[in-house]
């Protein structure tokens, strides 16, 4: 789950980093009484949608006088703002920030991911902080400093330190730098995030630390634990189809392909969807239905796959398990007639009660096309679409 840089800023606060002050603003109207409520004399009106490179799309501006803020106000909010990380779509600003302008020195990166090779927390920090950090990581990694933390002793203050040092801090503000860096790791962990960047982590003209940007990703599976987080959800944000499939409980992931993939059991579903590619043909979305399907979850999944007009055939690839085979033909059969369905369908099915659950297809009359492996299914679904 991601989340806006206000709300990032909010959590970093509470935790004791320092940050500037900012009001969020959903209208023209509040980002003028936000500046005022500021006061000046320079203010940074900054779109809020889930994804970086915002500066780099315009939509960053530094306003010196409240009709300015106005001004810039009206044209960021509900611009389609184009970056790197958005695509060529874009996503539509519903969201700002007006915040105080910030006397920066200096910019420096730091961030906290989960490095899954040594079981240990990854911190990161670099001298070279702001827009370009990709490129500052591919054309000079050198300037990229790690160090790991084992989880169960934390960050030490030497391992900080390293860090700050790393990043050419200066002397009088390596104790804040630091201290940052420790909140920082506490941050990471105490919320479940997967991510927590900073980026960039300025040094000001009198000498102080302060988060500028901030940027965090949260472990779904442990957001039960942080209602708290939970309630920063802005679904304006996210794929529609995702959040329908949210409410079924079922694991889907939009793509760019043609043909929609429904799967019991993640690495079942990446299998079949590398098959897909095999053959020649392009996946239309990931779709986990999980271990527990019920043919209400079937159906409800074949209606999400649907709505994409791109759509113009299914493979269904079932291990029966846990999940039996009848059951997800039950399902199979009931979205059939729910959906009118007019694209090709391949089945593939294997294990608990299989026998039964080709019968009960062969029976629907419905024109479900078999197959009994997964080439043969990949085979016959990229046949059939093209």
């Amino acid at each position: 789950m991601k989340i806006h840089e206000y709300q990032a800023k909010e959590i970093l606060r509470n935790f004791g980093v320092p940050v500037p002050r900012g009001i969020p603003a959903f209208t023209v109207q509040e980002a003028v009484e936000a500046a005022q409520k500021l006061g000046g004399p320079v203010w940074v009106v900054k779109a809020q949608i889930h994804a970086g490179g915002r500066g780099k799309g315009g939509g960053v501006k530094l306003a010196r006088s409240i009709d300015e803020v106005k001004q810039l106000a009206g044209e960021i909010l509900g611009m389609q703002l184009v970056t790197h990380q958005t695509g060529p779509a874009g996503q539509k600003v519903r969201r700002l920030l007006i915040e105080d302008g910030a006397d920066i020195k200096k910019e420096y990166y730091v961030s906290a991911v989960t490095d899954r090779a040594s079981q240990k927390v990854a911190l990161m920090a670099s001298s070279e902080g702001g827009m370009d950090i990709e490129e500052v990581a591919h054309a000079t990694p050198e300037k990229i400093i790690k160090v790991l933390v084992d989880p169960l002793v934390g960050l030490t203050d030497a391992q900080a330190r390293e860090l700050a040092d790393g990043m050419t801090v200066p002397a009088a503000s390596t104790d804040q730098a630091v201290e940052v860096l420790k909140k920082l790791y506490r941050v990471y962990m105490e919320t479940d995030a997967s991510l927590a960047e900073i980026n960039p982590l300025i040094l000001e003209g009198d000498g102080n630390i302060k988060a500028l940007d901030a940027k965090f990703d949260f472990d779904a599976n442990a957001l039960f634990r942080h209602p708290e987080i939970v309630a920063y959800r802005d679904l304006d944000e996210e794929d529609p189809a995702e959040v329908e499939a949210s409410k079924f409980d079922l694991a889907y992931i939009s793509l760019n392909g043609n043909i929609g993939c429904l799967v019991n059991g993640a690495g079942l579903a990446m299998a079949t969807m590398d098959a897909i590619k095999l053959f020649g043909g392009e996946p239309a979305n990931f779709l986990d239905v999980g271990g527990g399907a019920t043919a209400e979850k079937v159906t409800e999944a074949f209606k999400i796959m649907l709505k994409n007009p791109e759509v113009k055939g299914i493979l269904v690839n079932i291990f029966g398990g846990i999940m039996m085979c009848d059951t997800i033909a039950e399902g199979i059969i009931a979205a059939c007639k729910a959906v009118n369905l007019s694209v090709p369908l391949v089945v593939r099915m294997k294990g608990t009660n299989e026998d039964l659950g080709k019968k009960m297809l062969a029976d629907s009359g419905l024109p479900i096309i078999a197959a009994d492996t997964m080439a043969d299914a990949a085979t016959k679904i990229v046949a059939a679409v093209k």
